[in-house]
């Protein structure tokens, strides 16, 4: 068969071609004294991979059948690799700066090296290897000097001096230099400047200096023009050929962040006959106004020799436009180190708001996390002991109840709860204590009410919480609406959470993600996993978790279950292959040389990379009507409150960037959480500190400041509140409340309050009879958390007109990780028959907390389901819950991958099936190849390349 006879081939064609792939230490190998045909050498980082003569992602040739080595050196601390993407061989992963290592192979075809870190290669770590015939030169036609009045023009700069030019400035003061290395350059900086000098507007070590040189004006004499460039990728350092006797400027090209002078080309053809110069801007100085950022010392242009060709020259490393990653001038910080009414003052919040410093230095020091409880005071952390836990018994954190008690705006009672803490990342209130985030413990301290006290020692619930990156243990607690404890946790901090005493197969393992504690049973679950470093999460009115987070895209709407992508690190199943991304269709920095790179660059975007604190806003009528259910992240770097909006898409969401609500307008400013009270009005809570960056160093944090500020909008009216006196009754009432306070607050009390059937009855009459589907779901939640729903009343809402309803009586059902078998089967009709692709989310994500062996009729309806192949979560979720199946039942598992519509199930399928490695795996794919091969089409001869190469995962 044609399938067959070109598998057979493909097969051939690998064993010939590959070769073995060699990595070599450059600390721990021998000097290696092999010759090579072809030796490149490449310095890796971020931007690229380059080559001694400064060209990016350089195409590497070789004549066929050359024995070649590619040699690697990391010019950042950061993971990089070097990969050839045919051949299939990488080398080894190099960290640190200035190690190396190599592939070795013999040229037998063209090929791509790229980097196979994740993202990296999506970052631009990507070039061509070309196999060609002949011999290989870098030789190029030869340029010619502009010309006036018959004589040519300085502009090689032989003359050693500036003749022909005009400078303004300091920087072309004294511009030239001969020798290589520099004097105005690092010592390890090559410039590889032609003929006896090169021009410099001051180098790495006079880069604050500014100015402008301005040619004299020549008339274009051939189509073609190249001249040689380095230095920054700023947008005010940059060298322009304007239209003579005019401001038009036909071409412009910066540096690339390299010393090392590279040809820029320049097309001509519609400028012949015609008189330009050349301009040399150099406006930029380098200066950091951010206290902790180092000056940019590439804040300066290095230029030489202008020469004009009869037809485009070719030039090995030619600096194109398209490989320069211009950053754009750093954003204006008006101020810093502001006291508290100033920095209040300083702010700009939207028409018809205002902010009022509530307290700050030093009444409150470093407020770390807070929450608010049912007399709507401020629980406050202070995070005196980060970022280092304290020996045990010295902690210095507290925990400060601070209250408002004329609405003012100012917190003028303030007690001290309790003292003596260890590293408190998070807290919440309510169920008769106070819940506490200690890595590496969870705490529990029951209250005495009456006097706001402790009614005991703080009980540890769970321990195992790792301390590895202290800003990125357990944080942000909250309570969900179906009354579990929520919480986040960063990427590079590894925690194996359990009951104190607890063996390690009673534990959960996690890193970055979201997890969960009851806080009856004390059940301790991995509600979501992936991401990089969350500090923030809440719920909107459908109950729909969402996460902001760092460096990586900053927002996630959270499905129980799901894996996210990551920052670092693998996921825990070998078999999850790929992730769920960012549901943002913009991020909040500029530019494409990564987060980092955008940092106080990025006001025009949103203002950086790093979040803090995430609040839907759910406070009631008194805010504009645009606000409401938005999410609103402080933005770091970019000291500003980000907006984004959600919109349903899919069985998900998309979240598009809004104005920024507020600019702080000082630097140093951190607001770290913010949450609406029962008058709508928003607290928020500042570490207010120049060190913007976590350092494992104490010295580097200012401990001696902290702010709390109000945000109120002119129709706000102060509430005293205070829902613990409120009666069962009216508990179940302020479920209709339009502020998201009183529901949640009156919630957990109804929670803590325990069953009761005459709360139970109101409850069902809402849930029953009340037309807007996010009261029914209120009283749903309620109803769960207080016990008052049995399955066959969660199932009959399987049948809702609401597919919120429908979709969180699924998630209710599962909770127990066990259904009937009446629920089963209903869970498989709607897996068949449901529109909603909501519900749909739900039942796979519900089929995850069952044991695999009920599954099967669900996922066979799933998989199914055309309409969710461009879905933003049902293809990857279908492939979570089905990935088990193959250990069951291998056969089976592959024949509902074969009837599958969406686009991952079969390929990943053969991928987890070739995974178990025995003599039956490996017969069902072949069974399944000599089935495919018996019906010829494309797809069908995909399908049997994916199985060749998964029974051979060396080709």
């Amino acid at each position: 068969m044609y399938q067959i006879r070109c598998l057979l081939l493909h097969f051939v064609i690998l064993s010939l071609a590959v070769p073995s792939g060699m990595a070599q230490s450059k600390t721990a190998q021998p000097k290696d004294t092999t010759k090579y045909d072809r030796d490149y050498a490449l310095e890796a980082t971020m931007l690229g991979f380059f080559g001694k003569d400064g060209s990016r992602n350089p195409t590497l040739k070789a004549n066929k059948g050359d024995k070649v080595r590619i040699t690697i050196t990391n010019g950042e601390l950061m993971t990089h690799d070097i990969a050839l993407e045919k051949l299939g061989i990488k080398s080894k992963v190099i960290l640190e700066k200035g190690s190396s290592t190599s592939l070795i192979f013999k040229a037998l075809q063209s090929d791509i090296y790229f980097c196979s870190v994740p993202g990296h290669r999506a970052a631009g770590m990507v070039g061509t290897f070309e196999v060609v015939e002949g011999a290989i030169s870098n030789a190029t036609i030869a340029g010619q000097l502009p010309t006036k009045d018959g004589q040519p023009l300085n502009l090689n700069f032989e003359t050693g001096t500036l003749k022909d030019w005009t400078a303004t400035g300091d920087a072309f003061a004294n511009p030239l230099f001969n020798s290589d290395p520099s004097p105005v350059h690092e010592k390890e900086m090559n410039i590889g400047f032609e003929g006896k000098y090169f021009l410099s507007s001051g180098g790495t070590t006079n880069y604050k200096l500014t100015g402008t040189l301005t040619s004299a004006p020549f008339k274009v004499t051939q189509p073609f023009a190249a001249f040689r460039v380095s230095g920054g990728a700023l947008q005010d350092t940059r060298v322009e050929l304007v239209l003579a006797g005019t401001d038009n400027v036909i071409y412009h090209i910066t540096g690339q962040g390299r010393a090392t002078l590279q040809p820029a080309v320049v097309d001509l053809q519609a400028y012949l006959n015609k008189d330009i110069f050349i301009r040399i801007i150099d406006n930029e100085t380098g200066i950091s106004q951010i206290p902790y950022i180092a000056n940019d010392k590439w804040a300066h242009i290095n230029f030489d020799e202008f020469l004009f060709y009869p037809s485009r020259p070719d030039f090995p490393n030619e600096l194109k436009q398209k490989d320069i990653i211009v950053l754009p001038p750093l954003d204006p910080v008006l101020n810093a180190g502001l006291s508290g009414e100033k920095a209040a003052k300083a702010m700009t919040p939207p028409k018809g708001f205002k902010v009022t410093l509530a307290a700050s230095e030093p009444e409150v020091v470093k407020p770390i996390s807070f929450t608010i409880d049912s007399k709507g005071r401020l629980w406050v952390v202070e995070g005196h002991t980060y970022p280092v836990r304290a020996p045990e018994g010295q902690g210095r954190d507290r925990i400060l109840i601070l209250e408002d008690t004329d609405g003012d705006g100012t917190l003028d009672k303030k007690k001290v709860f309790a003292e003596n803490l260890n590293l408190i990342s998070g807290i919440e209130v309510g169920m008769g204590g106070v819940w506490l985030g200690s890595a590496p413990y969870l705490l529990f301290i029951p209250i005495d009410a009456k006097n706001d006290k402790p009614a005991g020692p703080a009980q540890t619930l769970l321990d195992g919480w790792g301390l590895e990156d202290t800003h990125e243990i357990l944080n942000n607690l909250r309570w969900g609406p179906d009354g579990w404890l929520y919480g986040t946790h960063g990427v590079f901090t590894h925690s194996n959470v359990g009951k104190p005493g607890a063996p390690d197969s009673e534990r959960t393992k996690l890193n970055a993600g979201v997890w969960r504690l009851h806080p009856v049973t004390h059940k301790f679950e991995l509600f979501a996993e992936g991401s990089s470093n969350p500090w923030g999460i809440d719920f909107n009115d459908y109950g729909h978790p969402f996460i902001t987070v760092c460096v990586i895209p900053h927002m996630y709407h959270i499905i129980q279950g799901a894996r996210y992508q990551r920052q670092a690190g693998k996921h825990f199943n070998p078999y999850t292959y790929d992730d769920i991304k960012t549901i943002g269709d913009h991020v909040h920095w500029v530019g494409e040389r990564g987060p980092h790179a955008g940092n106080f660059r990025s006001a025009s975007a949103g203002g950086g990379h790093a979040h803090a604190g995430a609040m839907i806003y759910l406070g009631g009528d008194s805010w504009p009507k645009e606000y409401r259910n938005e999410i609103f992240m402080n933005n770091i770097n970019g000291a500003r409150l980000n907006i984004d909006h959600f919109e349903r898409n899919g069985s998900g969401y998309v979240a598009s960037h809004k104005p920024d609500f507020l600019a702080m307008n000082d630097s140093w400013s951190q607001w770290l959480n913010f949450k609406y009270d029962p008058s709508g009005s928003v607290w928020a809570i500042d570490w207010y500190d120049k060190n913007q960056c976590h350092s494992p160093n104490p010295d580097v944090h200012d401990k001696t400041m902290g702010r709390i500020f109000k945000i109120s909008h002119e129709n706000d009216k102060w509430v005293k509140a205070d829902l613990s006196k409120a009666s069962d009754m009216e508990l179940v009432n302020y479920q209709l409340h339009r502020n998201e306070w009183y529901v949640r607050q009156a919630r957990t009390i109804l929670q803590e309050r325990g069953p009761n059937k005459k709360v139970h009855k109101a409850l069902k009459e809402i849930l029953a009879k009340n037309p807007d589907e996010t009261r029914k779901l209120r009283a749903l939640w309620t109803l769960h958390v207080t016990k008052g729903l049995t399955e066959k009343e969660l199932t009959d809402l399987l049948s809702s007109e609401g597919e919120y309803v429908r979709s969180w009586a699924i998630q209710l059902l599962t909770e127990g990780k066990t259904v009937s078998p009446e629920t089963l089967k209903r869970f498989a009709e709607l897996a068949k028959s449901d529109n909603s692709s909501l519900v749909r989310l739900y039942l796979t994500s519900g089929m995850l907390r069952l044991d695999p062996s009920q599954r099967w009729d669900v996922l066979d309806a799933l998989v199914q389901k055309a309409e969710d192949k461009d879905d933003h979560n049902l293809p990857l979720m279908v492939w979570y819950a089905a990935e088990p199946l193959a250990a069951l039942d291998m056969k089976r598992a592959l024949q509902m991958a074969e009837k599958s519509k969406l686009p991952k199930i079969l390929p990943y399928t053969i991928q987890r099936v070739a995974a178990i490695g025995t003599e039956e795996s490996k017969k069902v794919l072949k069974d399944l190849n000599e089935k495919l091969g018996k019906a010829e089409s494309h797809e069908n001869h995909e399908t049997q390349m994916l199985i060749a190469k998964a029974l051979n995962p060396g080709l």
